[in-house]
């Protein structure tokens, strides 16, 4: 089986004074959240569509809501819990995660993530990195200046085989997992 999370938990504080979380605000005709939403539910390949979301904006859209939990990994966690309270797992089942605010994933993208995850328990989307990306370890001079050509940025989506994520999640301290706040750095 495979399952979607996508990832609404966050207040969009980088997008400065908003009324609701960037996730809620409009794009078009309606918020962005359904523009992510509908790009997996649409697909037939999923067994659910799991929507996680703060608490307090649960009663603010119509689909499967789960609330989330206060970090990213936390978050996956429900997701996996509730799939786990609900369905019978092999250790070949995926979960694909996604941020609610990234509407424009291709069905391509969705479909190499399942794909890759499959054979090789788990995915992550990146692209190539088109800034210089600048290290300072002491927040003051520049310690380092990596070469572009070699880096890429991580995004969304990320798919994983549930039962093993969820297996090296637990084996986490918990300052391990305040440092991981990637699924992906868990792998």
């Amino acid at each position: 089986m495979i399952f979607a999370a996508i990832l609404a938990g966050g207040n969009g504080t980088r997008m400065g004074n908003t009324e609701k979380p960037k996730q809620f605000l409009q794009l078009g005709s309606k918020p962005i959240i359904i523009h992510t939403i509908e790009k997996f539910y649409i697909n037939n390949v999923f067994e659910k569509v799991i929507v996680l979301t703060p608490k307090e904006w649960i009663n603010h859209t119509n689909n499967l809501i789960i609330e989330g939990g206060t970090l990213r990994n936390d978050t996956i966690m429900s997701a996996i819990n509730y799939i786990e309270e609900n369905y019978d797992l092999s250790d070949d089942d995926i979960i694909l995660t996604h941020d609610s605010v990234r509407p424009f994933v291709t069905y391509r993208i969705i479909e190499e993530n399942i794909k890759a995850a499959k054979e090789y328990g788990a995915c992550d989307t990146v692209i190539p990195a088109t800034d210089t990306i600048v290290e300072s370890r002491n927040n003051g001079f520049v310690s380092n200046i990596p070469r572009r050509d070699i880096l890429y940025q991580g995004q969304t989506p990320q798919s994983f085989k549930i039962l093993k994520l969820k297996e090296l999640y637990n084996k986490l301290t918990d300052s391990e997992k305040e440092i991981l706040t990637d699924a992906c750095k868990i792998f």
